[in-house]
């Protein structure tokens, strides 16, 4: 492909798994802010525990949220850890059933010039000659215009990642795509 104007191809379909815990007996912590949530898996990751981003079942939903998987036997500890660093939680619900990973897809689209990466519904474009970002769009959190005016214009390499400054699930989601961006034209992320 030479042109922008041509339809993209496909890069990679993939589906994302986080660390733990598909073959263990989980439970789910619970948060109110998805802030929260992205605090807790800061705190449970540089604390050694295996765990997984996840939206939890829909009956145990309270809007734009995120659960955390951890295995069973891990409960204990990462409550602790957790409270130690003043992290709020809505819960432990034990044996949550089905839960479905927010970030399991990823897709790239090569335009030739431009790459542009969609995890879920946010997608960032970028310039691969410069690796510069030029776009990000898609979601509807209140973060998003503070996150396209933060980031567009920069390279990937000097940009502070998505997660870092926003606050929802949106910035979460454009972080999956800036990492898989990163990944795709080689990279460091930070």
């Amino acid at each position: 492909m030479d042109g922008d104007g041509e339809e993209g191809v496909i890069l990679r379909r993939q589906k994302r798994k986080e660390e733990p815990v598909a073959d263990e007996a989980t439970g789910l912590f619970l948060f109110d802010q998805v802030a929260d949530a992205l605090a807790a898996e800061r705190v449970l990751k540089a604390s050694g525990y295996r765990l997984a981003l996840v939206a939890p079942p829909h009956r145990l939903r309270a809007g734009c949220d995120l659960a955390i998987a951890v295995a069973r036997v891990e409960q204990v500890g990462a409550e602790r850890a957790l409270s130690e660093a003043g992290v709020p939680t809505r819960g432990w619900v034990d044996d949550p059933g089905s839960s479905t990973r927010p970030t399991e897809l990823v897709t790239a689209v090569d335009f030739g010039n431009h790459l542009m990466v969609r995890a879920g519904n946010m997608k960032i474009t970028v310039e691969k000659a410069t690796r510069t970002i030029v776009n990000t769009s898609g979601g509807g959190c209140p973060d998003i215009p503070y996150l396209n005016v933060e980031l567009v214009g920069k390279r990937l390499d000097e940009a502070v990642r998505p997660k870092d400054l926003g606050y929802t699930l949106c910035g979460l989601m454009l972080d999956r795509a800036y990492v898989e961006a990163c990944s795709l034209l080689g990279v460091d992320v930070r």
